[in-house]
């Protein structure tokens, strides 16, 4: 059996080495698919190690609540993407996070109110800038560093804390905004703090730190800003007591709202759940696009092999005549098409990291490597070769080899 498989790789190998340059075309096509699904999937995988990278660095004592999606993961999606405001139907108040900054084993609480608005200042004008209305607590919440000044502050009326790519459009500096004021409709407010430009663009608090301005949350009902709590962070205590505190949590705003629990309470790895469904679901509809090129890879495959057929139509008549039997030829044509669409899972699986390792020269996610994605680029690889191969295959089986030896190129 070693012998015969051994045979049929041989002979496979031959026909495919006479024909080189179609071959390799061939490949290539397959080669296309599987590096498009090798970049999805190594992109996603590190988005998500980025953002639960980032849950771990804020510590274990971290609480989120945000509204919650009683949607189908496809369908919340397309409203992230098409809303203007992701969180129009979040039922989550200001006047929750006062509730919760209540409880004896609660930390610190920051809300996250998030709202467009138009900024002035001197001479430049942005007409759509984030503003995210907050308490003072968010930086220690959030572990959050500032180049210069504090962040927010009781004292200071009307205090702003600015990101640094939002500082450069407004005044033209990333370094010296601190005591610069601007207006945000009919307030003024002045610049108390100047934030550090962020590493990670992505973030479990769905946040651009780099290009949002930072208020006290009950500003934002004074500029009559529209606005949605977005979500509400915790820091607790004790990190024993997450469990407790939640429920607590739970309890509290259960009350408070009269049963309606259109809101989750996630701590640990959940916290980056939702961001990676949304990924995950984004991944998947990029998947299935990349696998209409693998499906069209698999046409050439089969193409090539129907070629090759009708051109070794009498190799097939003297094989048979010799004594070789159906499922010999079968599988003689079956290896070629693996090799060809095995051969190009592999180019693809390089040209796919590749592709992946420039991409991580620009931007903050380093290519992501796994058995997984090695597995599928080799299975589906497989797939394509059998699913494609099989009817050329079962053609030149199902040849008469009387026929055959009447054939003449």
């Amino acid at each position: 059996m070693a012998l015969l498989l051994r045979t049929h790789y041989r002979l496979a190998r031959e026909s495919i080495r006479k024909n080189r340059t179609r071959s390799f075309l061939t490949c290539l096509g397959i080669a296309v698919g599987v590096a498009s699904i090798i970049l999805i999937m190594s992109l996603m995988g590190s988005i998500n190690n980025v953002i639960s990278a980032q849950v771990k660095s804020m510590g274990a004592d971290l609480i989120v609540i945000r509204p919650a999606q009683h949607v189908d993961a496809v369908e919340s999606v397309i409203d992230g993407l098409t809303a203007s405001n992701r969180y129009m139907t979040s039922n989550l108040t200001l006047t929750d996070a006062e509730v919760i900054a209540g409880l004896d084993s609660v930390a610190g609480v920051a809300p996250i109110a998030a709202g467009v608005a138009t900024l002035r200042a001197e001479e430049r004008t942005i007409p759509t800038a984030n503003v995210i209305g907050t308490s003072t607590e968010l930086a220690r919440v959030q572990n959050l560093k500032l180049s210069n000044g504090i962040f927010l502050s009781d004292k200071v009326e009307n205090s702003a804390v600015i990101g640094k790519a939002l500082s450069l459009e407004l005044f033209g500096t990333g370094t010296e905004a601190v005591g610069k004021t601007f207006a945000m409709g009919e307030e003024k407010f002045i610049v108390v703090g100047l934030l550090e430009e962020t590493e990670d663009p992505i973030n479990f608090n769905n946040v651009d730190f780099d290009n949002s301005v930072f208020v006290r949350a009950d500003y934002l009902k004074r500029i009559g800003l529209n606005y949605q709590v977005q979500q509400i962070d915790v820091r607790a205590e004790n990190t024993g007591a997450l469990s407790k505190l939640s429920e607590e949590i739970g309890d509290l705003l259960n009350s408070a709202k009269n049963g309606d629990k259109n809101y989750e309470i996630l701590y640990g790895d959940l916290i980056s759940h939702p961001a990676g469904s949304m990924f995950m679901v984004v991944s998947s509809m990029l998947t299935v696009v990349a696998g209409v090129s693998l499906i069209v890879g698999g046409i050439g495959v089969m193409n090539i092999l129907l070629v090759s057929v009708a051109e070794r139509t009498r190799e097939i008549g003297i094989r048979k005549a010799v004594g070789a039997s159906s499922m010999n030829i079968l599988m003689q044509f079956l290896f070629e098409a693996m090799i060809l669409s095995v051969g190009g899972g592999l180019l693809g699986l390089i040209l796919g990291y590749v592709i992946a390792f420039l991409i991580s020269i620009v931007t903050p996610f380093a290519p992501f490597i796994s058995w997984q994605i090695l597995g599928v680029s080799v299975g589906t690889s497989v797939v394509i070769g059998i699913l494609f191969g099989m009817y050329p295959a079962i053609k030149a089986a199902r040849k008469n080899p009387i026929e055959s030896l009447r054939y003449y190129r």
